[in-house]
């Protein structure tokens, strides 16, 4: 099967964002581009959590009720989120209404705030387990990774929780740490010349 299908525009694109409308502009403006920003990471981790047994399409259709449950994923309010809060938001059905997850990503607000004070940011921590490009597997042939099973275990030390490394490694795809865009797509090149670009978070001195 061809790695690739052709975009509104003609040029090829990863195969897997033409299985529904939404993904196009999800793939050619976010999927693989480098992020540093706090919140958008931890966005992203909570929703692959939530991702989990599920599929993407339908998490990305309710992303934006996931931004308005969880506060724009501000974890230092979503730290303060009470037992209350979590019974109120299992009565959401604009979100995945799993009492695990919905906890999981409370717990995980108050790991990241506590990550931040430790080490200056989410960002710096995370793009510590950037894999080298020239050891990645070919694009779209792995569901984990060595850095991906680093980061979940490291994670999960710290009290994370629904961070598998099958997570870990779709938030990295996602996020920038590798360039998973197939060699013939597009937005590869696109990618390539966003994270040549992208200056990595370091802590401060």
């Amino acid at each position: 099967m061809n790695a690739t299908i052709p975009g509104p525009d003609g040029e090829p694109r990863c195969r897997w964002c033409g299985a529904a409308p939404e993904f196009l502009g999800y793939h050619d403006t976010e999927w693989g581009f480098p992020v540093d920003d706090d919140r958008r990471l931890f966005e992203k981790l909570c929703l692959e959590s939530f991702q989990s047994g599920l599929s993407w399409r339908t998490i990305l259709a309710k992303r934006d009720n996931f931004r308005a449950a969880f506060l724009g994923f501000d974890f230092d309010r979503v730290a303060r989120f009470t037992p209350h809060d979590v019974d109120r938001l299992l009565k959401d059905d604009g979100i995945v209404r799993h009492r695990g997850k919905i906890e999981a990503v409370v717990n995980n607000a108050a790991r990241a705030c506590e990550l931040v004070s430790r080490e200056g940011s989410l960002a710096t921590f995370i793009w510590r387990y950037e894999p080298d490009p020239r050891q990645a597997a070919a694009p779209q042939t792995a569901s984990t990774s060595a850095q991906s099973i680093a980061l979940s275990k490291d994670l999960k030390k710290l009290g994370w929780k629904f961070v598998g490394p099958t997570t870990v490694y779709a938030f990295m795809q996602a996020m920038g740490l590798i360039n998973d865009h197939v060699a013939d797509c597009v937005i590869r090149a696109k990618v390539e010349q966003a994270r040549a670009g992208f200056r990595r978070p370091v802590r401060a001195a």
